[in-house]
């Protein structure tokens, strides 16, 4: 099967997060991997040789009209999670396939892993980790998250919390009778709005960290004052900053703006592993541009078992969730070549 028709045939599953049970028998019956869960896996790590991870998630986002059935135009796979990730995973499957594993000068392992979309504390990929500890030995892992086949190193980690404001609520008709949680929140979102990222450098790679307003809830009636306003905060943070200092931040943003405070989700900042020996030949054997990460991806919970971790795969950045996403056939034949090549020729 070329790597276009095996990206159609993987966008034809449905997989939005918690539902990869299909998907997962798919991968397992094509590639004969080990399944655990809703995961699988392929290879060992043996220490014979360097070992390379390659991970992609099974899941998508949640399903929007006209996701299916998946087709493919002119030179473009459409479907839902064409480019988030299953235009990746459809390279890895044939990687599996084609390569002389004996032959390699390194170990290849590939994992398949669920629930990467949801929260983190669900994420599959931990499970599967702690039922491999094999894996614990690669030498580096690659995340083959949609990065326009450059090599995207570390990434934002990420804090969600939730900020409620409190009032008291009224007839609409007299809102001087009450205390409209809403406006409380006023000040906090033009403080928001006119707030700059703030740019970090680690080494030649450059984040930002932001913060923002993702929900807000408070509708009672339409003819009554708001007594309750939630808001759901984001905020994206560069490595180097530990996720307890980034919720400590969080938090005093919310007492210096009057409102209570409840952190939801909490997902660590990636390592960043410029200075790893497989990774520079990666970055000279296919010559990818190299980039920092802004946003989170999973080479945060690699990194904190102690795999060093990157980025890189051929979906596109700009079509991950999008309604009607596709991935390029072109870039998916070029991410095939680029990995071949270094997974052939890596000396290290």
């Amino acid at each position: 099967m070329d790597l276009a028709e095996r990206a159609l045939a993987l966008c034809a599953i449905r997989s939005p997060v918690g539902e990869e049970a299909e998907i997962a028998r798919y991968v397992s019956e094509e590639t004969g991997g080990e399944r655990i869960g809703n995961a699988v896996v392929l290879g060992s790590v043996t220490g014979k040789k360097p070992a390379v991870i390659l991970a992609g998630h099974l899941d998508t986002v949640p399903l929007q009209p006209g996701d299916f059935p998946p087709r493919r135009e002119e030179g473009r796979i459409f479907g839902r999670g064409a480019s988030d990730m299953k235009g990746a995973l459809a390279v890895m499957i044939e990687l599996w396939k084609s390569l002389d594993h004996k032959a390699l000068p390194l170990e290849l392992v590939e994992v398949f892993y669920d629930r990467e979309e949801g929260p983190f504390e669900q994420n599959g990929l931990g499970p599967l980790l702690e039922a491999r500890p094999d894996l614990h030995k690669a030498s580096l892992a690659l995340c083959l998250e949609p990065t326009d086949l450059a090599l995207q190193v570390g990434c934002c980690g990420s804090i969600h919390a939730t900020l409620t404001f409190l009032g008291r609520s009224a007839h609409s008709a007299r809102p001087w009778q009450g205390d409209n949680a809403i406006h409380k929140a006023g000040a906090l979102l033009l403080y928001l709005q006119s707030l700059t990222p703030r740019d970090v450098q680690v080494g030649e790679l450059g984040y930002r960290e932001v913060m923002s307003i993702t929900r807000i809830e408070g509708f009672t009636g339409r003819n009554v004052v708001p007594a309750r306003c939630e808001m759901n905060l984001n905020f994206r943070f560069a490595p180097g900053r530990t996720v307890d200092d980034a919720a400590k931040d969080v938090e005093a943003l919310a007492r210096r703006f009057g409102a209570d405070c409840k952190v939801t989700d909490r997902a660590p900042a990636g390592p960043v592993i410029l200075d790893n020996a497989l990774l520079q030949e990666l970055r000279a054997i296919t010559a990818a541009p190299v980039e920092a990460k802004q946003a989170w991806t999973d080479v945060a919970q690699l990194g904190a078992l102690g795999i060093p971790a990157a980025n890189f795969g051929p979906g596109e950045q700009v079509q991950a969730h999008q309604k009607n996403e596709s991935c390029s056939e072109e870039a998916l034949r070029r991410g095939y070549r680029m990995l071949e090549r270094f997974l052939s020729g890596a000396v290290t």
